[in-house]
């Protein structure tokens, strides 16, 4: 029980970071990241080598290694205003992921659209342009197949810088994150997320365990792409879309395919445990794991950073 207990508490508080960089405000000023003093020491944290790339490798678009240790080839940014999108937070600089990845949220956005359910979809952090781990919030989004939706629908005007720096996201849940707050989660939500699950090319949807159970209440005739949405710690003010590995590209280490359960049963109960919710602190608090060097990294991701 007790390492259970620290396991959640670890979890919560990696996701409590997540969260709040999700929420933070952005910048109007934004500054480039000083030099480091020794970069080619082994030491170095790799989040602090490709947080300070502000462009993408000029190489063939490809993805190396896991969604949560790797990098970014050829990474092609998504423009920041769209038919049917406007990306956030501008000053990140993490609108940048796989050219496949960004096929898939431009039709995601398109459809919800024409489908008449989203009129438009706010895009939070996706990767850098070159991938790899981020200076903050994030643990995956490293190799370009990753990225965040806002559950906060697309004004019928265009932000201002301003404002998509400063404003922030709207949570989906009660106060007791139990289930959604329905008059905030609509059935247009719902729609908006079965169309991100329902693409092909979709591996897996993270989204709070609230919103989850609010999901696992719709009746219609298919429910096939329920499998592909997963609780997940924070997530109640987006959803993650993550697609799988690109065809052809043997360098991106592929995840476990979803099984053909809509996760809605008993298993979906334990999110909403009191030792979920109010988990007490550890006696004994695991010390957190070191950063991520280069060593830790695939061999190829020392070449997506030195490339010009």
């Amino acid at each position: 029980m007790a390492a259970l207990r620290a396991t959640l508490i670890l979890g919560l508080l990696i996701t409590g970071a997540y969260c709040a960089s999700a929420q933070d405000r952005g910048t109007l000023d934004a500054k480039p990241l000083p030099p480091l003093a020794n970069p080619t020491d082994p030491s170095t944290p790799a989040k602090q080598l490709f947080g300070r790339a502000t462009a993408p490798a000029s190489m063939e678009s490809r993805s190396f290694g896991f969604y949560a240790r790797g990098c970014l080839a050829g990474g092609a940014a998504l423009p920041v205003d769209g038919e049917a999108w406007q990306v956030m937070r501008l000053s990140r600089n993490r609108n940048w992921a796989h050219p496949a990845f960004l096929r898939v949220l431009e039709r995601i956005a398109r459809k919800g659209k024409s489908d008449g359910v989203w009129p438009g979809l706010l895009v939070g952090d996706l990767a850098q342009p070159r991938g790899g781990p981020m200076l903050t919030g994030h643990a995956s989004h490293q190799i370009g197949l990753d990225g965040d939706v806002w559950l906060t629908p697309m004004p019928a005007r265009t932000l201002t810088r301003q404002e998509r720096e400063e404003t922030s996201a709207i949570d989906m849940l009660r106060t007791d994150k139990k289930d959604v707050d329905t008059r905030i989660f609509t059935p247009n939500h719902l729609a908006i997320i079965k169309i991100a699950a329902q693409q092909p090319e979709v591996e897996r949807i993270f989204v709070n365990a609230g919103i989850k159970k609010a999901l696992c209440r719709y009746q219609g005739a298919d429910r096939s792409w329920l499998s592909k949405v997963r609780p997940m710690w924070g997530h109640n003010y987006h959803f993650h879309v993550r697609i799988s590995c690109p065809r052809g590209e043997g360098t991106c280490e592929p995840q476990t395919p979803p099984g053909g359960e809509d996760g809605c049963g008993s298993e979906l109960n334990w999110w909403f445990t009191d030792a979920v919710l109010h988990p007490k602190p550890p006696k004994n608090p695991a010390k957190p794991k070191p950063p991520m060097t280069m060593a830790n990294l695939p061999a190829e991701c020392r070449t997506v950073l030195s490339t010009r």
